[in-house]
């Protein structure tokens, strides 16, 4: 047999029951020698196939987790159940309000044990910087710390627009730090009644330490003062910061006002800065009874300052536990969270009420065009709300 033929056979079984391709030439000879093979049907090379029926199956399910479930998952420091239990009381869903409340009321006798503190500012203050080291500082030392960094929400998606986690990659990557980045809804300040239980949730679970940064100075500076212990205000120099901070409202929550990018050429201007802070703030009535509101200076990129402001929350902490103001706030904290809660009660029932949605467009065309004020439209919607519910 000549070495001719031996060759052709093994090709003849290779190409049996293979296809030409579609680019051949109709009439193409054995110049065309590429030929094309049924691949394997399966979901991965190598395994058998099975019935397309079989592979086109839905992904399974996550476990439902009971409320005792949820407890003892957080309790435990289970992150991923953490992460699920503030999930479950972010949505708006019914179902899921109903297992939330339950979830947190059984984990209330834990909470109450950390250090709470408010951080605001202008956008590019450096907030998220200053947050990323002292939290990393504060892991490194053996504190668990958590973060709630309450972003603005977008009006098309309702998700967070900010990514705040993203910015913090030294703390993100801590075993001892749990970051919670959280859609606003829309709410003034992004601080809402959700907040609050998710701050509860964070200490249940261990968290010595939660740190909430918010949307930006001159959203809702009192929701932060009606949530945390220590309420602090970051400013920058050279960005019209020195104007904008004089501002009474603000400066009388703040329990220390923070000088941030202290360094290098800018450093003098910023000593300059909190030196004219420190002047201004004994005209101003400190935010906490007992306590003289401080003017700092920092550097969130190079870590410089940033212990001393720790200590000075430390102090401030010592402070207000031996005179009684610690215990008197966190007794109108709680309260304030009630009326919060009634009062998002009624705005979901009003605007989820039928007879207010229907009425609500021709309300308002009536009130553009002038034909009604908006006090008559108001009364109005409220009298329909009234009537609807009987």
């Amino acid at each position: 047999m000549s070495s001719d033929k031996k060759t052709a056979e093994p090709a003849e079984k290779l190409n049996k029951g293979a296809k030409r391709p579609e680019w051949t030439p109709e009439g193409g000879g054995a110049e065309f020698t590429t030929r094309l093979m049924d691949g394997i049907s399966a979901v991965h090379d190598g395994i058998a196939s099975s019935p397309p029926a079989a592979r086109l199956h839905a992904p399974p399910k996550r476990r439902e987790l009971s409320v005792d479930d949820y407890v003892a998952g957080v309790l435990s420091g289970d992150r991923t159940i953490l992460s699920r239990a503030i999930t479950l009381v972010e949505s708006n869903s019914q179902a899921h309000s109903r297992i939330a409340s339950q979830v947190v009321k059984a984990l209330l006798p834990h909470t109450g044990n950390s250090v709470r503190v408010g951080i605001t500012g202008v956008p590019g203050a450096g907030k998220s910087t200053l947050i990323d080291m002292l939290g990393k500082r504060l892991c490194d030392r053996g504190h668990k710390v958590a973060v709630l960094a309450v972003d603005p929400s977008s009006s098309v998606t309702k998700g967070s627009i900010l990514g705040d986690k993203t910015r913090m990659e030294n703390l993100a990557r801590h075993q001892n730090a749990f970051i919670r980045p959280s859609p606003s809804g829309g709410t003034l300040g992004g601080l809402t009644r959700k907040s609050r239980e998710t701050l509860l949730l964070c200490e249940a679970a261990g968290h010595e330490v939660i740190l909430v940064e918010t949307v930006g100075v001159g959203q809702s500076e009192a929701a932060v003062r009606s949530m945390v212990d220590f309420f602090l205000l970051m400013v920058i120099t050279g960005a019209g910061d020195e104007l904008q901070g004089i501002k009474k409202g603000v400066m009388e929550l703040a329990d220390a006002i923070l000088i941030n990018k202290a360094d290098g050429a800018n450093l003098l201007k910023a000593n300059a800065t909190r030196a004219e802070y420190g002047r201004i703030l004994h005209y101003i009535r400190p935010a906490t009874e007992g306590w003289e509101t401080k003017a700092l200076v920092c550097s969130a990129a190079t870590g410089a300052g940033i212990d001393e402001m720790w200590n000075v929350i430390g102090e401030f902490m010592r402070n207000v536990k031996e005179s009684g103001v610690f215990a008197e706030r966190r007794r109108q904290q709680t309260l304030a969270w009630v009326y919060a809660m009634v009062e998002d009660y009624l705005k979901q029932k009003f605007y989820g009420c039928e007879a207010v949605t229907e009425a609500r467009p021709l309300m308002e065309t009536r009130v553009v065009s002038g034909d009604m004020s908006a006090t008559e439209a108001a009364a109005e919607l409220i009298r329909i709300f009234e009537t609807a519910k009987g």
